[in-house]
């Protein structure tokens, strides 16, 4: 017998690929077993249901990659493990911030692993596009929204978009936290607060997201993010909203920051409100000690600031 893992996951572009491969590495270089259980999809949605699945036939992967409200919600229903003693021999506590510590401690344990924590408002540009319409980045939604119509007319698409349900709710996301700032957020889309939700700021955010929707082209429907980034990367389209994890896309095309594509915020009406989220590999509780071992391992790779 020796340690194994398998790991559930929905990174399964170019770049989300290469990062995995990195925690994978590192792990096999410990003596564990690493099986690979992709399921494509990037907001995660079909590897979700595929996860209740395993869960419903007493199966449950090792490891499971999930987000934020995911991970309480499995934790409070007693499936997942923890490796408390190897973060308290490792100073965790000391070394995530509490807004991380609320999706990976939960109920006083270490239930998951995070692997990222992402800013996920935004603009990923095309250098070239911009240079081929002699424009400065965007600070303002005017400003943006005054781009289109020149991009349009230089034969470039002025948003990248997929018109997939999560990349929809990360862009009203941005578009709310970039119109309403940090306060409107909280109460619309956490307190929601009924007048907060039903008031002239809300119809201003919608107002924005309508500008935005008629910037994308007429075959975003169903389109993956990944090639949405790819459209920005090859410069057939000038803007891509999108979190910090399309750096990786590209990051593995070769495209170089600043010279090729430049990452800047959403424009922000009011102070420097941002969206994050917390990326974790979940730990499912094993009966058998080798699985349990690999766990440890696979946890320890996660943590290494290497």
């Amino acid at each position: 017998a020796e340690p194994s893992v398998e790991v559930m996951h929905f990174w399964t572009s170019g770049g989300e690929a290469a990062a995995l491969s990195a925690v994978k590495d590192r792990v096999v270089a410990e003596g564990v077993t690493w099986k690979d259980s992709p399921v494509a999809g990037g907001g995660g949605d079909a590897a979700k249901t595929a996860l209740q699945a395993r869960i419903a036939s007493g199966n449950p992967p090792t490891a499971m990659l999930m987000l934020g409200q995911n991970i309480i919600d499995w934790a409070n229903q007693g499936l997942l493990g923890n490796v408390d003693a190897l973060a308290a021999a490792d100073g965790w506590d000391a070394q995530l911030p509490k807004a991380v510590q609320d999706f990976t401690k939960i109920g006083g344990h270490y239930v998951s692993v995070p692997t990222n924590v992402h800013r996920t408002d935004m603009l990923w540009v095309s250098k070239a596009a911009f240079d081929k319409i002699g424009a400065a980045y965007p600070k303002t939604w005017e400003e943006l929204n005054a781009l289109a119509p020149k991009f349009k007319e230089a034969g470039i698409t002025p948003l990248a978009h997929g018109g997939q349900a999560w990349q929809e709710a990360y862009m009203f996301e941005a578009v709310a936290a970039g119109v309403g700032g940090a306060e409107f957020y909280r109460k619309a889309l956490v307190e929601l607060d009924d007048a907060t939700l039903r008031g002239a700021q809300m119809v201003a955010v919608f107002d924005q997201l309508a500008q935005l929707r008629g910037m994308i082209d007429e075959n975003a429907s169903g389109r993956d993010w990944n090639l949405a980034s790819a459209m920005v990367i090859n410069g057939e389209a000038a803007i891509q909203i999108m979190g910090d994890w399309a750096k990786g896309e590209f990051t593995n095309a070769k495209k170089v920051a600043d010279t090729d594509f430049a990452c800047i915020p959403v424009p922000k009406a009011k102070g420097d409100a941002f969206v994050y989220l917390v990326n974790s590999l979940s730990l499912f509780a094993q009966s058998n000690p080798e699985s349990a071992k690999g766990q440890e391992v696979l946890a320890k790779a996660i943590m290494d600031p290497q």
